[in-house]
Formats: C-alpha cells, structure tokens, sequence
C-alpha cells in the first residue's frame, strides 16, 4: 500500500517482535491467503496490500536484514542499499509464483495440481400440489448434464484403438518450467494442455466426443419427493449432476420443489389452517359441521356461543412431519360467524322477536377490550 512512511513489519504481519521464523511464515502465509485474487476479487486493494505484506515478509524472514531493522528501522534498510523486490513485478500472480512457486491456491497450500475434479453440482425444478406434498410422490425432472461417453466409456478413444502417452509431456501430465527471479529460481507448472493433465492420449478420438470423453445432452429422471416437504426446500440427490474426471465422483443434482397454493388450506409450517363459515344463530346455538381436511370430510363440533375469529383444531389432521414417521401437525379451523343477509318476512320476525328478549347477561364474556381487539384485528 502506497505510504510515505512504510508501516512495521511486524504490524502488518500481526507478529510479536520475537516470534520466530515459523511464527513468521504462518502469519504470511495466512495474510497470502486472505490476499490471493482467486478469493479476493472484490477488494481493489488486494495487490497493494500483498506487496506490503511481501515487503515485509522479505525484511523478517533474512535474519541480516531483520537485525538491521530491529535495530535502525527502515532507514538503516535504504541507508545499506536494500531495496524491497517486490514492486519490480508485473503482477500479483507473478508474486505468487515466486514466493510459492505457482499462482494458484492448491500450490501456495500443499495442494497437488493435476487431482481428479469432482463432477459439478446441478439445479433443477418441480412443481407439486398440496396433497401431493402430504401423500409424497413420484415427479419427473428433466436438465442438462455432462455424461461419461456411452461409446467410449469416457477414455476418449475410438472402442478398440489405442491410449498412448502423450508426447507434449511425456506422460507427467504437467509442465514444468524454470525461472530466474529476485528470490532464486522459480519452477512453474501448469496442467498440460494436450492431455489435460491425464499424461495419456487416444491415437483415434472417438467419434462420439472427439476425444473429450464426455457428452452433455438432456436427461430425464424421477424423484422420489418425501411426504412433509415445503415449499422450498431441496431434494439432494447424490451423484446425479455433472460427469467428474476419471477417478473422481460425478456431482450433485439439487432439486427445489415448489408446492402450489391450495384454494382450501393455508400451510402455516406443519399446520394446515382453514375458514369455517357458521350462521350467526348455529354459532349461538351450536352446531356439527362437516369440515374438509386432506383426507376427506371430518365432523367438527361448534360450541355454543361461538365467537367470530375463534380457532377449533383438529388434532393430527395437518401435515405430516417431513421424515418422522406417523407424527402429523394440526388442522386448524378459524370460525367465520357469517351474519344471515336477504331476510324474508318471517326469517325477520323470528329474529325480532329474539332480539327483544336479549340482555347484557346474553352479551357479556370474559375477555378484555384489548384482548378482543387482538383477537379481531389480528386472529
């Protein structure tokens, strides 16, 4: 990072001024890691932020430089000729591959180029009714994969030809290169880019994939969708996805189902919740109705004095609980006291009558105002 006054090294590093030579390549080693431009493309500052640390970590890590330091600063650096090299690189990359012989993240951290690729993951879709989500079903997907090669068994050779070492790298899979740097030499390798990294080759490409060993087309599959599933959730179904190298495993195939609204029912978690509208007087009076759940009508027995927004349940008769077998949420009716319109005469008179023999005794509950505005204002 640009400063007219270069920071500590020992700052910009997070090490203690007597921390050892491990301590000090753990904490840059740590720093290349959060720094490296494959995991930190956002911050624009990366590079700038690297060469500090590479600055720094070129003064501690040579004993000479770093007593020099500890004992004179910056100043007595410049003052015996020493100039930092990492500003003489093009590029971040180029600082990764002196520092850790290669640009990349597997060679900075021990990882082997060249390893089998597991298969990428694929995403799909379906689409699902309410009942189907309770019973469980059995729904077709289709997508578009990357397959081993049926004609050549994925070893990209004409059946009956065949697999030679490749000439380009010798059968290493890689190339190697040396380079001379500020640091010493610099050995750098990359896959091969005739075979691919596999050090063999065919001598006649099948015909299918020309060589590459793999197809993409579409394909068709059913998924087994478990009984209790929301709306949203994702079906993994293991090694369904993307064809890997040879050697490794194919990926994931990861299906979001959708659960369509049902007119009847609202899912609240594993609770089904329905309207029940009830006449005014049957609500007073009580009544039996029959109320319709996933698996048919049930009766549901209204009390007497019923009021408007009040909730009946039906026990068990919700969804079932996604891989918990028997185990069923509840049903829960929310009663719509419906007041009589369009009276005839004697529908009136029946009613006027009723009306005058009313009281506050008929009127009077035990809820508060603030719990009856909850109740109607919010269920």
């Amino acid at each position: 990072m640009a400063s007219t006054t270069p920071r500590d090294p020992y700052e910009v590093l997070g090490v203690a001024r007597d921390a050892d030579e491990g301590q000090i390549k753990k904490a840059f080693r740590r720093l290349a890691r959060e720094l490296h431009p494959d995991v930190n493309r956002d911050d624009p500052e990366a590079e700038a932020k690297f060469k500090e640390a590479a600055e720094a970590y070129e003064i501690l890590s040579d004993p000479e430089r770093r007593a020099t330091y500890d004992r004179f600063g910056h100043e007595g650096l410049r003052s015996g000729g020493w100039t930092s090299q990492a500003e003489s690189f093009g590029s971040i990359g180029d600082l990764f591959e002196a520092f850790f012989g290669g640009g990349g993240l597997g060679s900075m951290f021990g990882g082997g180029m060249g390893a089998p690729r597991q298969g990428a993951d694929v995403a799909a879709a379906i689409e699902i009714d309410l009942a189907q989500a309770a019973q469980g079903a059995s729904a077709e997907v289709s997508y578009d994969v990357v397959s081993v090669c049926e004609h050549c068994h994925g070893n990209g050779a004409e059946p009956g030809t065949p697999i030679v070492t490749c000439e380009r790298c010798g059968g290493a899979g890689q190339l190697q290169s040396v380079a001379r740097s500020p640091f010493g030499q610099v050995v750098r390798t990359a896959v091969c880019d005739v075979c691919g990294g596999d050090g063999r080759v065919p001598e006649t490409p099948c015909r299918t994939c020309r060589g590459r060993g793999r197809t993409s087309g579409a394909r068709t599959i059913a998924v087994d969708v478990p009984a209790g599933i929301a709306d949203g959730q994702r079906i993994r179904l293991a090694g369904r996805g993307h064809a890997g190298d040879p050697g490794a495993p194919d990926g994931d195939l990861y299906v979001l189902v959708s659960v369509r609204p049902d007119a009847r029912f609202v899912r609240d978690g594993d609770d089904l919740v329905t309207v029940l509208d009830v006449p005014a007087p049957l609500a007073a009076l009580g009544t039996t109705v029959d109320v319709e759940t996933l698996d048919g009508t049930e009766p549901l027995e209204v009390p007497a004095g019923t009021q408007p927004g009040e909730t009946l349940t039906l026990r068990g008769r919700g969804m079932p609980l996604l891989r918990r077998t028997g185990r069923h949420g509840d049903l829960r009716v929310i009663v719509d006291v419906v007041v009589p319109r369009h009276l005839t005469g004697e529908q009136r008179e029946l009613l006027e009558r009723l009306s005058a023999t009313i009281t506050d005794e008929n009127l009077r509950g035990d809820e508060s105002v603030r719990a009856k505005l909850r109740r109607l204002l919010h269920g």
